[in-house]
């Protein structure tokens, strides 16, 4: 590409010379890229296509900017760009150098690459360019395997990772203009904050979703994007009517136990090309799974593990109708929830728990050797066979698991139960996704 080519399209994704939208400010995420940034290690931003990390690597620059930093000495590379045609890592060290000749910056530049898996052989572009301190370098990308598989062999030690997520419910009420500050205004507003909950449940939390008023649409061409782009072509995929088929099974069945080898009768292909498939899809980070606990590794692998989608709104957009199967939407609710907790404490592990006699407890949750804590999600606890069959799970796996934190995470029940020596929680799912967070 001649330079001048290069130069226009860099123009139109920087500071240098205009004000671009960075859209509603990912407090958490901002704050833990600043510290990574700290650090001499490549940054490596993760997520689900439009989750926001092109708004986050800008709000990063923008924030650089307003603590002292030239916007001469940042750049931000969209590499989903359609001008840039030769996806060579040639063009990458062709960006660069048409950077540092035409904006000569006078310290060492921060450079952001978006969408870098797009480019073929990046890896090593990156690390020499890390190891030789030319330039403070993140990278963004929405496959899990590209970035912590192929990079951590090449950036081995070098590298630290950034997940982001659709936005979480707390994220949601600031989207809506529905700042909690404190425990008190959360109570005064549990009305408002409950009929949100209700959009929460139907449309997820893809920043554009939760902007837009045409969100369905929006939801339908994001699991069309993240199907072609991420799983279809980057793997070569020639059963693409199968592989819409399990992903569309995946997202009508959340919050459910399933194994390779009885979708294989479902779906008449074999079981290793539907577990092929459901690694690509998790990769893409549009489902992930929980196993079920176990003391053996052996036991763990063989049963069956629940399936989750990262955003429910992608569920309801593809797959069932939401308001008849809202239990399993606050389950998966839940799950990404855990999710997010883990990808910030490495040392947590999250499966579930069942015994021969059919009890279940649906999230167990480790910290090390140690089981911390013990989850339900009970939408409606009033019934008495019901509250009965979901504590009878919850004390079984205690003894077992010898844990004595229990929760119930309900749709409207709060209380706290004692049987025998050992005391139940019950929280509403709206104050569960927010009293951390204020």
């Amino acid at each position: 590409m001649r330079e001048e080519e290069i130069l226009e399209i860099l123009e139109d994704w920087n500071f240098w010379k205009r004000k671009l939208d960075t859209g509603v400010e990912r407090r958490e995420y901002l704050e833990r890229a600043k510290a990574f940034l700290e650090t001499d290690m490549v940054l490596a931003i993760m997520g689900i296509r439009r989750a926001g990390k092109s708004f986050l690597m800008r709000q990063v620059a923008k924030d650089l900017i307003a603590n002292g930093m030239s916007p001469n000495e940042i750049v931000i590379v969209n590499f989903e760009d359609s001008r840039f045609t030769d996806r060579s890592v040639h063009l990458l060290d062709q960006i660069f150098e048409t950077y540092l000749q035409y904006l000569d910056p006078e310290h060492k530049p921060c450079i952001l690459l978006d969408e870098i898996h797009l480019i073929d052989n990046w890896e090593r572009w990156v690390r020499t360019t890390n190891e030789l301190d030319k330039a403070k370098v993140i990278v963004s990308g929405s496959n899990a395997q590209l970035l912590s598989g192929e990079l951590a062999t090449v950036l081995t030690g070098r590298h630290l990772d950034l997940f982001v997520f659709p936005v979480c419910f707390e994220e949601f009420l600031r989207f809506k203009s529905l700042e909690i500050k404190d425990k008190l205004e959360m109570i005064h507003k549990k009305i408002e904050i409950k009929r949100l909950l209700r959009e929460y449940f139907e449309f997820g939390g893809f920043p554009q979703v939760v902007l837009s008023k045409k969100k369905k649409e929006i939801l339908v061409s994001y699991f069309d994007d993240i199907l072609n782009k991420d799983v279809i072509r980057r793997y070569n995929i020639r059963k693409i009517d199968e592989l819409i088929y399990l992903a569309k099974f995946y997202l009508t069945n959340i919050s459910s136990p399933v194994t390779f080898s009885s979708l294989e009768k479902v779906m008449n292909i074999t079981a290793d090309t539907i577990e092929s498939f459901s690694s690509y899809l998790k990769n893409a980070f549009l489902i992930f799974f929980i196993s079920k606990f176990s003391f053996s590794v052996k036991n763990q692998q063989k049963a069956p593990r629940k399936v989750y989608s990262m955003d429910v709104g992608l569920s309801n957009a593809v797959g069932f109708r939401f308001s008849e199967n809202i239990g399993k939407i606050a389950e998966n609710i839940v799950a990404v929830e855990l999710k997010r907790k883990q990808s910030r404490d490495l040392l947590t592990e999250i499966y579930y728990w069942k015994d021969y006699q059919q009890n279940e407890v649906d999230f167990v949750i480790k910290e090390g050797l140690k089981i911390k804590e013990l989850v339900q999600v009970c939408w409606d606890i009033s019934s008495v066979e019901t509250r009965k069959r979901e504590t009878r799970a919850l004390l079984k796996a205690s003894k077992e698991l010898k844990c004595n934190n229990l929760l119930i995470i309900t749709g409207e029940y709060e209380d706290e139960e004692k049987v025998g020596n050992k005391k139940i929680r019950y929280t509403p799912l709206w104050k569960w996704l927010l009293i951390d967070k204020i």
